[in-house]
């Protein structure tokens, strides 16, 4: 436990620029009046940003993701993910610098799919 803990402030630390301004916009529920949690656990990964509310979890990723090793490793968590409920949006980091407008507005759609919960 102690470990995670550790593990998830080392992250909040050493986050990458695209996490840093995306995360200028989602949080204090700018979006959608929902909160997200930045590097939150779920099971025994940590995601980028989760809304608990929605079940709605957004990832960012960097090169390295192109790799084989990563792929795998990211369609198995995806999937495990999946199973328990959340939804997984993806998109590369440099989405958010050249495309922001177009990936704000994906994970707001997304959110209004999932509409509030019960």
């Amino acid at each position: 436990m102690m470990k995670a803990i550790t593990r998830r402030r080392q992250l909040r630390q050493a986050m990458p620029e695209a996490e840093h301004l995306l995360w200028l916009f989602l949080r204090n529920r700018n979006l959608c009046g929902v909160k997200f949690r930045r590097q939150h656990p779920i099971g025994g990964y940590i995601v980028d940003f989760a809304c608990n509310e929605r079940r709605v979890i957004v990832e960012l990723d960097g090169g390295q993701h192109n790799e084989d090793e990563a792929k795998i490793y990211d369609q198995q968590r995806t999937a495990f993910l999946e199973r328990g409920g959340w939804r997984v949006i993806r998109f590369w980091n440099h989405q958010v610098f050249e495309e922001f407008d177009a990936v704000m507005e994906e994970i707001y759609r997304q959110l209004m799919l999932l509409g509030p919960s019960p």
